[in-house]
């Protein structure tokens, strides 16, 4: 952020729902709450002294990517471009048996995520159903705006075919892959 800004960009960073100072807890964000939020923020900046409305942009990383690419498809008169790093197309690709974590949630109400780089996550039922009938790719072929699809090549938890598959399926000519040498899924910040 500040390096946009000494560059006269503005930009404003959010935390979805269950994350950060957020009162809900990580179970009720789903793809839905966070295109919500994703507009809300948006329409937050825009009235901001010294923003240009008609330019506004929504950047995201890893789950957040994929939520970028919801929320563009979604508002097409809002969001003007798209950045993701490391977004994902299809997260049921993250589970051993992606159904049987469904069948969890359905039962428990959520379902605990592990990872190797950051705290386990409960994930509520709506956001597997959501990932399950939410055909991302099919969203992002609907966005009129230009795409920016980073990814690490050495990314082992967001392969970087989703960012190919991403510009593959852009109808925006000005549609752009930036691929990063030995950078895996945190850019290699952890």
């Amino acid at each position: 952020a500040p390096e946009l800004a000494k560059n006269g960009v503005a930009s404003l960073r959010i935390d979805f729902m269950g994350s950060g100072d957020s009162i809900f807890t990580y179970a009720h964000y789903n793809y839905t709450s966070a295109t919500i939020d994703a507009k809300a923020a948006a329409d937050y900046l825009a009235e901001q002294e010294g923003v240009d409305a008609d330019k506004l942009a929504v950047m995201g990383w890893s789950q957040g990517g994929t939520n970028a690419l919801l929320a563009a498809a979604a508002h097409p008169e809002t969001f003007k471009a798209v950045v993701t790093w490391s977004g994902a197309l299809d997260l049921s690709t993250m589970f051993e048996d992606f159904d049987k974590a469904y069948a969890e949630a359905k039962k428990n109400e959520s379902y605990e995520m592990t990872f190797d780089w950051r705290d386990s996550l409960q994930v509520g039922k709506r956001w597997f159903k959501e990932v399950d009938e939410t055909d991302v790719e099919a969203e992002t072929a609907k966005i009129k705006a230009p795409i920016l699809a980073i990814n690490g090549l050495a990314d082992t938890t967001v392969d970087p075919v989703n960012a190919e598959k991403i510009v593959a399926a852009s109808k925006n000519e000005a549609t752009k892959l930036y691929l990063i040498e030995n950078c895996d899924h945190t850019y290699n910040v952890y």
